[in-house]
């Protein structure tokens, strides 16, 4: 079986085990990956670049390396075999369902008036300072988080898996987590974590272009979609989280940006959507969970469609070539 289908039946298989299962409550692989990232800093750190690009490469080279090694291991196996690699691959890289499941868990809080609890349950989402943060702006934090991790978390690896295969899937997750853990601007990672966080801005720019394409595609206003990606993305200070939330905010009607809070950290955002959308309500997270599953199965869709479209490209480009080489030469003789 040609890798192509290998890959449109794998991922495809991995997204609908992510949907059935969700993430594993212990022995996480991407928690495991975390871990050995933290092992790998504490032998490493200095506030120093270079060696913040060692710490990168190490970590996100090495989860690489993983997943050409398990391709590797299964290429001469049936198809079947191969298959269940990308789908576990893809199972563990992306958490399209968990990011659901908590959007939700905050937002039943906030519609049940438990703004302590809503408070409680955002880190599990994203790491802003929940206690500054009233019922109207934790509703606000969970749909920026929903869009952005809808990236980060899904289209961002579907995109390398229909590049790269397994290593692309196992690549971007580590180097998406990376910029989570180190690419933050601390005093502690100002300069370690600076590899980190340029890596993931390259590695994430076609994902968020895909999710604020299909976003525009699947929202319910997508003219709003594509006025506010166009007139407002450049104001984010992250060149993928812009077009992402712009869109989203855009298909959705609402406004996001604004002034946050970090770690004791306040940033003054440029507000998106702000001449068309409302304020977030509470109503508006699990709009937002419905348009990341929409614009998730557009995106594998897109992903699937190129990779075959690739590969036929190539196949029919060999058929040619071989054609006109074999004529050439019963012409000479």
């Amino acid at each position: 079986m040609r890798a192509d289908r290998v890959f449109a039946y794998g991922v495809t298989a991995g997204l609908i085990g992510d949907r059935i299962l969700g993430d594993p409550r212990r022995g996480h692989p991407v928690a495991a990956f975390g871990r050995a990232a933290a092992a790998v800093e504490r032998a490493l750190w200095r506030d120093d670049r270079a060696r913040g690009l060692l710490h990168t490469l190490v970590c996100a080279g090495g989860a690489a390396a993983v997943g050409a090694l398990g391709a590797r291991a299964v290429r001469s196996r049936p198809p079947a075999a191969r298959i269940a690699l990308t789908a576990a691959a893809t199972w563990a890289v992306v958490g399209g369902t968990s990011l659901g499941r908590e959007a939700r868990a905050v937002g039943g809080a906030l519609a049940a008036g438990d703004t302590g609890a809503a408070r409680e349950r955002l880190p599990h989402l994203c790491g802003r300072d929940p206690q500054a943060l009233d019922g109207p702006e934790l509703a606000r934090a969970v749909v920026e988080s929903v869009a952005e991790n809808t990236s980060d978390a899904v289209v961002g690896a579907l995109v390398w898996g229909a590049v790269a295969g397994v290593p692309g899937l196992l690549a971007f997750r580590a180097v998406n987590t990376l910029d989570a853990m180190v690419g933050h601007r601390s005093p502690r990672y100002l300069r370690y974590g600076w590899a980190s966080a340029r890596l993931d801005d390259l590695a994430g720019w076609p994902g968020a272009r895909l999710t604020a394409l299909a976003a525009v595609a699947a929202g319910p206003d997508r003219r709003g979609a594509v006025r506010a990606w166009r007139a407002d993305a450049a104001g984010h200070p992250s060149p993928n989280a812009g077009p992402v939330e712009a869109s989203f905010a855009g298909a959705l009607g609402v406004r996001l940006g604004g002034t946050l809070a970090y770690g004791g950290r306040v940033e003054h955002r440029a507000v998106l959507n702000g001449a068309a959308g409302r304020p977030v309500e509470v109503a508006d997270i699990e709009r937002a969970v419905r348009l990341s599953r929409r614009v998730t199965w557009l995106a594998l869709g897109a992903c699937v469609t190129a990779r075959l479209l690739v590969s036929a490209t190539r196949v029919s480009g060999t058929r040619v070539t071989g054609t006109r080489v074999s004529g050439t030469g019963k012409g000479r003789g």
